[in-house]
């Protein structure tokens, strides 16, 4: 930790008497009043781990004070729920939350509540997942793949990156409604996958901005995203929703959020202060970087998101028969 990042901290904070901060109920000192912490349920040097070390060098000078990452990776993403569910209601530790931890408390009995137990501060950012076949396949769009599909029941082999994971569900979505049987190959993660679809082991697969690199080189084909808007990488590639497929919107968008029971003062100094940051200049550019993109909710939006996603998630995982029954 250098001399000048503490100058600038205290200078900040000296500066900015918009951000004085609030005092807690039945406090004695400010808040915050020591380091926070950020609970990131990935390794260190991840893609997302790097966006959110910029975030918070970006952040940190806004609050006065420094913020810790903490990495807790494993479990796709969901360490970060037992770890805010049991840390106090302070605002001194946060997390971020990735869609994987309310997806996963729908599929498996856990003893925390993502709906329950966080407060929601704001949403971050998000990823571009696609639909790729092999350069070599004879499809070039996802019209093609599934009439094929449709005549060749339970011949087509698709890829994702596991079962129940966004690019799993994402594509079940879409092959449901043309009663599409097909071979699910789950993987471990992006790299196997991608040699798997450019080496024709399978017929397609659904990924997130990983496949770049293999797209751009030409070795894989992208047939078409679940963005909202076309992905100004590859213009030429259509949406879901373009396709017709209104409800195909996958991003699986990501953010922070603190303990249940945080007053909302410091939810809305959390909030005001990661906005700035994360519109800030150098945390835009590491963004795109990796292919992310901003796609900022504000506390009350992002609340309500999250409980859009989790009901339209029980449906499809109802359906896929993936959704955990209740204890009785």
């Amino acid at each position: 930790m250098t001399r000048r990042r503490w100058l600038g901290w205290s200078l900040a904070l000296a500066a900015s008497p918009a951000l004085a901060s609030p005092a807690q109920p039945g406090a004695s000192l400010p808040w915050p009043n020591r380091p926070l912490q950020l609970i990131v349920p990935w390794p260190a040097g991840g893609q997302t781990d790097l966006t959110l070390r910029v975030l918070c060098e970006e952040a940190a000078p806004l609050l006065g004070q420094p913020i810790v990452v903490i990495n807790k990776p494993g479990a796709a993403g969901t360490q970060v729920a037992p770890l805010l569910k049991a840390a106090e209601p302070d605002g001194h530790t946060i997390g971020q939350v990735p869609i994987t931890v309310y997806r996963h408390a729908l599929m498996n009995a856990v003893p925390w509540d993502p709906v329950a137990d966080f407060s929601p501060i704001l949403q971050v950012s998000s990823v571009t997942f696609g639909i790729l076949v092999p350069a070599s396949s004879p499809w070039h769009s996802l019209a093609e793949l599934v009439d094929w599909a449709q005549k060749h029941p339970g011949e087509l082999i698709l890829g994702s990156t596991g079962i129940g994971t966004t690019a799993h569900l994402a594509m079940e979505e879409i092959l449901l409604q043309h009663g599409v049987r097909y071979v699910h190959v789950p993987y471990k993660g992006t790299a196997d996958q991608m040699l798997a679809v450019a080496g024709a082991q399978i017929m397609a697969g659904v990924n997130s901005t990983g496949f770049a690199p293999w797209v751009d080189q030409g070795k894989i084909r992208l047939l078409a995203t679940f963005n909202a808007q076309r992905s100004p990488r590859w213009p030429e590639v259509p949406t879901l929703r373009e396709l017709g497929y209104e409800q195909a919107v996958y991003t699986s968008p990501w953010g922070l959020a603190a303990p249940h029971g945080t007053p909302e003062a410091v939810v809305q100094k959390l909030h005001d202060v990661f906005r700035q940051a994360m519109f800030s200049e150098r945390h835009q550019a590491a963004l795109a970087r990796y292919d992310q993109t901003l796609d900022y909710l504000d506390t009350h939006s992002y609340r309500q998101a999250v409980l859009n996603t989790v009901e339209r998630e029980k449906r499809l995982l109802k359906r896929m028969n993936l959704l955990a029954h209740p204890a009785n």
